[in-house]
């Protein structure tokens, strides 16, 4: 079953034409650079509510005293791109009711614009030394945790490529530190990683693990840091991916369950 995972996730390839229709719909063939941030919703998630239902007439659609992004053929698709604190009263409402998919952007690789806000002046475009990965999201998965085991549930991954638009209004000498999202541009859609079942949980768990192991074994061969190697343990502890043998001083000690 992790192999079938494993390469389920490798071959899930995206639709990069719709992607790009959906991109021109929201900001243009030709976008100006200035005109960013001026529509009513951040452009990341407009996007990808026309990437996933272009109608319009399928958008925005109030049931249940709530509002979805997407309303199609009797399922539900919210577009998520942070806080997911804020969707569990929907969440609440939703799921005994409709299937309900939640879709979460993960910048992969990122460029940074600054803007000066007297002058409206924008900075060249630099890369961030960051790099987004799929374990990111586990620190918005953990605010949902008393949903995941719902079968109405599902998630979609984005790994994007993106512009990240900052205000010029932090509390450094650069004022850099501190300072303010303006707005994030997609460039492009890299990869998208389906969660449909908590089977489908085991692909992130790396196939070279060990019988028993840590959660700075697992952050090593995930390449992620042990802080967030806990968050994604607890996750998949939870869920029943992988289960807890014992203690090795003041860490867990895990194995992959059998599932």
């Amino acid at each position: 079953m992790r192999e079938e995972l494993i390469l389920y996730r490798k071959n899930n390839l995206v639709n990069k034409d719709n992607f790009e229709k959906a991109k021109k719909k929201v900001i243009g063939i030709d976008r100006q650079r200035l005109g960013i941030g001026t529509l009513s919703e951040k452009t990341v998630h407009a996007i990808l509510k026309n990437y996933y239902e272009p109608d319009e007439d399928k958008q925005e659609i109030p049931i249940e005293n709530y509002v979805a992004d997407i309303y199609a053929n009797g399922e539900i698709i919210e577009i998520q791109t942070r806080q997911f604190n804020k969707i569990r009263d929907k969440l609440t409402t939703f799921l005994p009711l409709y299937p309900v998919t939640i879709v979460y952007p993960i910048p992969r690789e990122k460029w940074l614009i600054w803007i000066d806000e007297e002058s409206g002046e924008l900075s060249s475009r630099r890369k961030s030394p960051a790099k987004g990965n799929p374990y990111i999201a586990f620190l918005e998965l953990y605010k949902i945790k008393m949903f995941l085991k719902d079968p109405n549930i599902r998630l979609k991954l984005l790994l994007l490529d993106m512009e990240e638009y900052r205000l010029l209004n932090g509390w450094s000498r650069d004022r850099k530190k501190g300072s303010s999202r303006y707005d994030r541009i997609p460039t492009e859609l890299v990869e998208e990683i389906e969660i449909n079942c908590v089977q489908d949980y085991m692909q992130f768990v790396p196939y070279e693990m060990p019988e028993q192991f840590s959660s700075k074994d697992f952050a090593k061969a995930a390449h992620i840091p042990v802080k967030l190697a806990q968050t994604v343990l607890h996750i998949l502890h939870y869920l029943g991916i992988v289960q807890r043998t014992g203690k090795k001083g003041n860490l867990y000690l895990y194995k992959v369950a059998d599932v």
